[in-house]
């Protein structure tokens, strides 16, 4: 049997600053889970976001060195939703990587960095467009 994908796993400086950027891009993490070392959110289609702080990664891994990379992508329900959740994101203070624009590649496409660097696409086709990222 060949492995199954089932996680995708983040390291993050603060848990509940971590925490209150996904939930804003609708990640249902339980409720007073900002103080614990190591959060799981279920996701659409069976996956889960595993999230660990720095700490945790070290106590079982003292050569563990935080890095950004990486990236995660959200699809939104149409083009002014982009720029909505673009525009909320950078309203509550994080940081802008590239503001929403119509890409070539048929979408309206911006980055956000998560509190630790993390690249966080926010995508949706134009219409006539309908290519996922990548």
């Amino acid at each position: 049997m060949a492995p199954t994908f089932a996680a995708i796993g983040l390291t993050v400086a603060d848990m509940g600053k971590s925490l209150a950027f996904y939930r804003r891009l609708g990640i249902g993490f339980p409720a007073g889970a900002d103080q614990e070392p190591h959060v799981e959110a279920e996701l659409a289609g069976g996956l889960r976001l595993l999230v660990d702080t720095h700490e945790t990664m070290r106590s079982f891994d003292p050569s563990f060195t935080p890095h950004p990379g990486g990236t995660l992508a959200f699809r939104c329900a149409d083009p002014a939703e982009v720029d909505r959740t673009h525009a909320e994101l950078v309203g509550a203070g994080h940081r802008s990587h590239l503001a929403p624009w119509d890409a070539p590649w048929g979408q309206r496409y911006a980055v956000v960095l998560d509190p630790d660097g993390t690249f966080i696409d926010l995508f949706a086709p134009l219409p006539g467009g309908n290519r996922e990222p990548g």
